[in-house]
């Protein structure tokens, strides 16, 4: 076979019938069609659609990701008919690349209908947070290895403040329309994605596109939700919980028994650094910039939180510790900061900067940098390949999201917003009176 056969990913109820005898089988749903040769399916002839039912066998395909998500060679391809038995019936076809190809009926839904049109929240151009409005566009239809999810509930985060200040454009072929992260039902799916996806509740982390009904998702990034776990939750965690993990844990090298400094402690990503590093044995200690969120760091776990606008973080850090400073920083801030992150960590320490939000320069000794033997690095994750972000999912998978299936991890929530109040939570997030996530709910609007 060139290229392995494709679902067709339609709003319509697909059907399969035998046209022209033996010698082709049309797939149509809606808009789109191909047409099948019995060759391609590694059958020499074929016999009307009822006898091949009766000639199916059945294989059960090893999932390539404990996630239940599977790509390449191998594609099962679901097709809906009806029948007068039952209401809806699964067809599906096992494409090969060598004789014989299985055919299996079974019983399960059908796709959901789709609209035409979708609600998503944009902006002509940049500005504060009253230049969002409302727009009108085409539901999109996955592609290869794609989730279409309808959101339910869509996380609001740092990245997507900036790119409404214009800041922070989207990389090269994503949705201009802003949000990262997001929670709902998978309600269609691409070429190369196992047909259990369709239905499953989950959580993403896409590269824009969260801010609307409907949005595209690599089925590789998205993480199942489990029982207890709210909508809310769900999409609050993909962002945060990506990043903490990636910097802190795959960059930043932290061990058990290590210390960890995050500034902006009461933030959403600051909030799951202080969870992710006390699941995993680390002290933490973190900078807050009023007394009432050092009072909520230390409730959420940190093992020292520090007024940053009447204390030295530095001073309190190496006093803590006992004057041998901190392991892992977590800079959020850079600038200035970084010159005192690198008094306040201890030697063979590691300084990971994620954002520049107190300024894009920063002087430092480098003699001091070469006297502790420090490792200085940052990172972005939207502009990162979908390969580097799927590997990064399996990880968490395996690693974290445990966690959160026994109720361990939960993300810290400060607010939910309606979508069409979007401004309103950008402007709660820029005043910084926030403690953990700020989310949009959809399902309610």
């Amino acid at each position: 076979m060139p290229e392995p056969l494709a679902r067709v990913p339609d709003i319509a109820p697909l059907f399969l019938a035998p046209e022209q005898g033996v010698g082709r089988i049309a797939v149509g749903g809606g808009s789109e069609a191909m047409f099948l040769h019995p060759r391609d399916l590694a059958f020499e002839q074929m016999d009307p659609l009822g006898q091949l039912v009766l000639r199916k066998r059945r294989e059960i395909f090893g999932r390539q990701l404990a996630r239940r998500i599977s790509s390449g060679p191998g594609t099962i391809l679901f097709f809906h008919r009806r029948v007068l038995s039952r209401p809806a019936c699964l067809l599906s076809i096992t494409a090969l690349a060598s004789p014989p190809c299985q055919i299996e009926e079974r019983d399960g839904p059908m796709p959901q209908a789709l609209p035409a049109t979708m609600t998503a929240m944009g902006f002509d151009a940049p500005g504060g947070p009253e230049v969002f409005r409302p727009e009108t566009l085409p539901v999109p239809r996955p592609g290869p290895g794609q989730v279409l999810i309808k959101v339910a509930h869509a996380g609001v985060n740092r990245p997507d403040v900036i790119q409404r200040q214009g800041f922070y454009p989207p990389p090269k072929g994503a949705s201009p329309i802003p949000g990262l992260e997001i929670a709902g039902i998978v309600c269609a799916i691409g070429p190369g994605v196992e047909p259990e996806m369709l239905n499953q509740e989950v959580c993403a982390l896409v590269t824009g596109g969260g801010y609307a009904e409907y949005c595209l998702a690599s089925a590789r990034h998205c993480l199942h939700v489990p029982d207890g776990l709210s909508p809310a939750e769900a999409a609050a965690l993909p962002e945060t919980l990506f990043t903490v993990w990636h910097n802190v844990f795959e960059r930043g090298h932290a061990r058990e028994g290590e210390v960890l400094l995050v500034h902006g402690g009461t933030s959403g990503i600051g909030t799951m650094a202080i969870m992710l590093g006390k699941a995993f044995g680390l002290t933490v200690i973190t900078t807050c910039g009023s007394e009432e969120k050092c009072d909520a760091a230390r409730a959420i776990g940190a093992d020292l939180a520090i007024n940053y606008r009447t204390q030295d973080f530095v001073e309190h850090t190496r006093g803590f510790t006992d004057g041998r400073g901190a392991d892992v920083v977590l800079d959020m801030v850079s600038g200035s900061y970084v010159a005192r992150n690198i008094e306040a960590l201890s030697e063979e320490g590691r300084h990971v900067t994620i954002a520049v939000l107190g300024g894009l320069q920063a002087e430092i000794n480098m003699a001091k940098l070469m006297a502790k033997r420090l490792t200085l690095t940052g990172s972005t994750l939207r502009v990162r390949s979908d390969e580097f972000k799927a590997l990064l999912a399996d990880d968490i998978h395996r690693n974290v999201w445990p966690l959160v299936e026994e109720g361990a991890l939960r993300p810290v929530m400060d607010r939910s917003f309606p979508l069409a109040e979007v401004g309103a939570a950008h402007a709660r997030m820029e005043a910084g009176e926030h403690i953990g996530k700020i989310v949009l709910d959809l399902a309610h609007d």
